[in-house]
């Protein structure tokens, strides 16, 4: 009886192993190209809707622009900077700009303050309570503004309005919510302020979700009380949050454009009108497009300056 017996030619047993491809400089420009394949979308996306209305802007704001010049292109003339000049020398844009700078000055603590102290009450408890008032808080942030303003302008009509109504109660008499040129800043101002808290809650108790327990228990070893844990702890790990909310805030304020134009339109007596507003008056109101893009530059300017300062001081907060 004969025996076959295969004989398994050498390296078999072994795998082939594949050696690494030469980084050649074909492969360099392959690889270098494919990053900027998957940035490309997203760069022109933000070059058309971004840098490219900027720039029609700046060339708008030369000419005499108005409602005449898109039926007939030979209605436009180039007036250089007189638009600018025009700017500075208008009384109602000072106006506007005051009024953007009290709106902000208002708006960005309280926004702050009221988030922050909202977001560490409800970061103690992971009830189911506590979860039903994080979607709560966070309803007013994506509520269309045309229903937000429908439920406040009643809640500050000054005959049949709630507000009123609950002063009239304990013997106070009405307040013109709307009508006072005072009162009325406050009241649009609150609105706002009152959307735009669900949404910095979410930020904050996301960046409190991040702190490591460790640090509190520790502190809690050592003696400290609540107070001290959060003043010293707490609050300094969320300087970049902080710092995020306050950025995007201040720009927010900056744009100030929803509330008083739905609840005032402006008024009283311009008392409510915004640069934002301002602007868009300027525009579609009196049809002075050369004029509105000169203040939209001049918008995006101070936008771009607050933003640079507020970054730069935060080069300086070293983690």
């Amino acid at each position: 009886m004969t025996s076959t017996s295969t004989v398994a030619p050498p390296g078999a047993a072994f795998p082939r192993v594949r050696r690494p491809r030469r980084s050649g400089p074909a492969n360099r420009r392959h690889g270098s190209v494919v990053p900027y394949a998957f940035v490309a979308p997203a760069f022109l996306l933000l070059l058309a809707f971004g840098v490219l209305p900027i720039l029609v802007a700046a060339v708008v704001s030369t000419t005499n622009m108005n409602i005449s010049g898109l039926a007939d292109s030979s209605n436009i003339r180039f007036i250089g900077a007189a638009n600018y000049t025009r700017l500075v020398h208008d009384p109602e844009f000072w106006h506007a700009l005051s009024n953007t700078g009290l709106f902000a000055v208002v708006g960005v603590p309280s926004i702050l303050a009221a988030s922050l102290a909202v977001a560490l009450l409800l970061h103690r408890s992971d009830s189911r309570f506590a979860r039903a008032l994080r979607a709560f808080y966070f309803m007013p942030a994506i509520t269309a503004i045309v229903a937000v303003a429908l439920v406040w302008g009643y809640l500050y009509n000054s005959q049949f309005g709630l507000f009123n109504y609950l002063l009239s109660v304990v013997g106070i008499s009405p307040v013109p919510w709307l009508s006072s040129p005072t009162v009325a800043k406050f009241s649009v101002a609150l609105v706002a302020i009152w959307r735009a808290t669900g949404l910095n809650i979410i930020i904050f108790l996301a960046a409190l979700q991040g702190i490591p327990k460790e640090y509190l228990e520790a502190a809690a070893i050592d003696g400290a009380n609540e107070r001290q844990r959060t003043l010293r702890i707490t609050i300094p790990l969320l300087r970049f949050a902080i710092f995020f909310v306050t950025i995007t805030t201040v720009i927010n304020w900056l744009q100030f454009f929803d509330e008083p134009y739905v609840l005032t339109q402006g008024g009283p007596v311009g008392a409510t009108t915004s640069i934002s507003l301002y602007i868009f008056q300027q525009g579609f109101r009196y049809n002075q497009f050369g004029f509105a893009s000169a203040g939209s530059l001049v918008l995006f300017v101070i936008i771009a300056v607050v933003t640079l300062v507020q970054l730069r001081l935060r080069r300086r907060d070293v983690d």
